[in-house]
Parts: C-alpha cells; sequence; structure tokens
C-alpha cells in the first residue's frame, strides 16, 4: 500500500534529497499528500465529501516542476502518470480522449499491485522452482556419486543452486510459449477488449529451449509466482488504488490555455479544456478492469505560462485547480548544489558511468563553480532550459573521456580542475562571448 502517512515535513525532506530549491512547490504538494491521510482517518460519510486540492505549478522548463511530482508518487508508492496536454484533441477529432489518461493510470496501479503480490509470493515461488531444477539435475549427479543417498545429493544440488555454481550449466526444458493472442478491437471505445478475453482459453503451448540453469531459474520464478496470485482480486485492488491514490501530472498546461474572443486553434483547445474539466471534477470512466471514479485522482498541472497565463484557461476549470504555485529560475548557486549534493547528484552519475570503464572522476570545487558559471551564462544568452543545460555542459566537457575509456587498463584517476573546464568548454564559452555583439 501506499505510504500516506509521512508529515509534511518529512515529505519536504525526502523531496530535497533530490530536488534543488522550489520549497513552495514541496511544500505544496507535501500538504496535499498529507491530506489524502487525513481524509482516510475520518468517517465514511465526511471522507466522500473531501476531494483533493488541485495544484497548478507554473514556471520555466527544467526547473523540477516534473520532477518534484515523480519523486512524490514514487515516495509513497503511488500510482502516476505524467501526461502531455497538447496531445489530447476535443472530442469527434482524431487522436488521444483525455479518459485514456485515466486508462494509463489505472494500468500503472494495477501493474504496482501485481508486483507487490509477486514479491510476496516469490519465496514460495523460488522453493517450487528449486525441486524442479535439483529434480532435473538429479539424474547425472547420482551417476557421479553413486556412494551418497538420494537425500545427500538433493541435499548437495540445492546448496550448489543456491551457491551459483550451477548457473552456467546448459538444460534443456519445457517452457510456454508467449502468444500474440487474439486481436479484435474495443467495444465504443471502452478498452472492452474481446481479444484479450478470449486469450483466457486459447489453449497453453509450450516449447523445448535450452537454457542454462540461472536462466531457467529466473523465467520459471516468474511463471511459478504468476500461478500463485489471484489476476481478479489484483485488478480489484488496483482500480481501488487508482481511484483513492492516483497522481494524474498534466504537462503544458499553458499550450491548451487560449485568449478570450480567440478563433482557430485556439478554439480547439478550448474544446480540450472542456473535455478535461469533468475528469478533474470528479466523473466515472469506463476501463476493461471496471469503472472507476476520478473525484479523489490528485491532479496536479504544469506549465511555463510565459505568454498565456493561469487566467486564460477556461474559468470552471481554474476553480478546480485551487492551489498554484510558481516555481522560480534557477541560479548559479543552484547550479552547484545540483552538481553535487543531491542524492542522484550528476557528477555522481558522470562518475559512476565512467567508473564502469575504470576511470574515477573527481571534481575540484572550482571545476563545479566553473561549471555552474557555464550553465547559468548558457541559459542566459541560449534557450533558458534550467537543469537540463548542465547535462548538455558535461557532456560536452567529458566527450574525449567517455569517447576513449575502454577499461581495459587498471584504474585511472582522473581530477577534473578549473583549468581542465577552461579549456574543454573554450568553444562553448567563445560562442556565448560572441553572441554579446550580435543584435
Amino acid at each position: 500500500m501506499a505510504n500516506i502517512e509521512l508529515s509534511p515535513k518529512q515529505i519536504v525532506f525526502e523531496l530535497d534529497r533530490y530536488i534543488i530549491g522550489q520549497k513552495d512547490a514541496k511544500k505544496a504538494v507535501a500538504i496535499a499528500l498529507r491530506n489524502r491521510y487525513r481524509r482516510t482517518q475520518l468517517a465514511p460519510e465526511v471522507r466522500e465529501e473531501i476531494t483533493p486540492k488541485n495544484i497548478i505549478m507554473k514556471g520555466p522548463t527544467g526547473v523540477g516542476k516534473t520532477e518534484i511530482a515523480r519523486r512524490l508518487a514514487k515516495l509513497v508508492k503511488a500510482p502516476f502518470v505524467k501526461v502531455e496536454a497538447t496531445k489530447f484533441t476535443e472530442v469527434g477529432y482524431v487522436g488521444r480522449d483525455v479518459e485514456s489518461m485515466v486508462r494509463d493510470l489505472v494500468e500503472v496501479a494495477i501493474r504496482l499491485v501485481k508486483e507487490e503480490k509477486i514479491a510476496e509470493v516469490e519465496p514460495k515461488a523460488k522453493e517450487v522452482v528449486e525441486k524442479k531444477l535439483v529434480d532435473s539435475l538429479f539424474s547425472a549427479r547420482k551417476k557421479g556419486h553413486p556412494e551418497l543417498s538420494d537425500t545427500e545429493i538433493r541435499d548437495m544440488l540445492a546448496k550448489d543452486l543456491n551457491d551459483g555454481k550451477l548457473d552456467n550449466i546448459i538444460i534443456e526444458m519445457e517452457l510456454p510459449v508467449q502468444q500474440k493472442g487474439l486481436q479484435l478491437g474495443a467495444i465504443g471505445g471502452n478498452d472492452n477488449n474481446i481479444g484479450e478475453f478470449m486469450n483466457r482459453f486459447l489453449p497453453k503451448q509450450t516449447k523445448k529451449r535450452k537454457l542454462s540453469i540461472r536462466e531457467a531459474y529466473d523465467l520459471l520464478t516468474k511463471e511459478e509466482a504468476n500461478k500463485l496470485i489471484d489476476e481478479d482480486s489484483i485488478n480489484a485492488e488496483g482500480l481501488k488504488r487508482a481511484e483513492q491514490e492516483g497522481i494524474i501530472f498534466i504537462d503544458e498546461m499553458d499550450k491548451i490555455a487560449s485568449k478570450a474572443n480567440s478563433h482557430g486553434p485556439d478554439v480547439s483547445r478550448e474544446g480540450v479544456q472542456r473535455d478535461i474539466l469533468p475528469i478533474v471534477e470528479g466523473c466515472t470512466v469506463n476501463t476493461k478492469y471496471g469503472n472507476i471514479r476520478t473525484d479523489f485522482i490528485l491532479f496536479i498541472a504544469a506549465g511555463a505560462f510565459h505568454i498565456a497565463r493561469v487566467n486564460d484557461l477556461i474559468p470552471e476549470l481554474q476553480g478546480r485547480f485551487p492551489v498554484i504555485v510558481e516555481l522560480q529560475s534557477l541560479t548559479e548557486e543552484d547550479f552547484k548544489k545540483i552538481l553535487k549534493e543531491p542524492d542522484n547528484a550528476i557528477i555522481m552519475q558522470y562518475a559512476a558511468l565512467l567508473g564502469v570503464d575504470n576511470i574515477k572522476l573527481k571534481f575540484t570545487d572550482e571545476a563545479i563553480g566553473e561549471l555552474a558559471r557555464i550553465a547559468y551564462l548558457e541559459n542566459e544568452s541560449n534557450e533558458n532550459i534550467g537543469a537540463r543545460r548542465l547535462h548538455t555542459v558535461m557532456e560536452t566537457l567529458l566527450e574525449d573521456i567517455s569517447f576513449n575509456a575502454c577499461g581495459g587498463h587498471d584504474d585511472i584517476e582522473l581530477v577534473i580542475d578549473k583549468k581542465y573546464v577552461v579549456d574543454h568548454m573554450e568553444k562553448v564559452t567563445k560562442n556565448m562571448n560572441l553572441k554579446k555583439y550580435i543584435l
């Protein structure tokens, strides 16, 4: 189940491990999440009246809008989908309909529940698989050790199997064949696929395959685990979890905002807004697993809102997003922190990648400061893409090292200092300086 018992301060603390700054946005999502827990503690008649306070996050690209929502969902193990408002079309036009975002959420929720259930039954599944593999290897081992009893041989095989000593032995086994199934289309656009239903009644096909003990162990464990779980109860639990704990992140909301008295494409954008409205207000959506109410799904919308404003959304939709938080552009100091402080710090990521090829990267504080300065100035002189600029800068800086690293040598320690950064980023900084003279 989702962990929604964290206090708002604990949620912000966890988000701080991965995202620099943006305190207001973190605080808003933390309160929204805590209110979900508070709601579960109320009497049913009161609980039914309380719906999530949806959020709009406005701010430039690359400042953490999507990452806040994604980390939030991961933190509490809640079903989460990210969609782009521009991918939807008004009802009656070719393209994705807005209800598909809810169906996607249900699919994610069911997958989450299934993974949890499989983890629960995995120990039992492994016991069954180990017995099968021991049985398949028993005859050959018995011939090699006729002096041992059957029990002793089985114990020996079980120990060798668990110790990984048998991983590379090739065996032949009868394994199920993955069926393509029938594709007969959906009824009324509701994903009630007849072909999928009929596939349940097709005879199971098997095929002999040669594979290693390790591969067989993994495949058979997955197969046995699936036998031990109840698909119908998983679907029901997934549907419930999507309804009560789901989070839908709608990106590029500003792209479907339209000016008053507009014509042409703006009319279509307003049509998409009006289609999204009942989903956010609360309605029932039909999925192939059953009906789901959207009343208690938390919607987080995001957009730059440079040209269009939040006020340009239709009033009814604005009213369904009562919490509006503004995310700030990242500063040079923020870039320094992003490079080295978070648990998923960019420098750590690149050091780990090159560590595979026995390159040990170390960055001096001066080098980090120079990288932050270059990234910040690049955003100022070109399109501001926020923290994503740091990846562009790092790729340019480490291009030669990444290309030449091959791993066929002992560990090599490379210290990246300010001089290295200046020398290898000379082309980038020269272009920045030239742009000052272009009118």
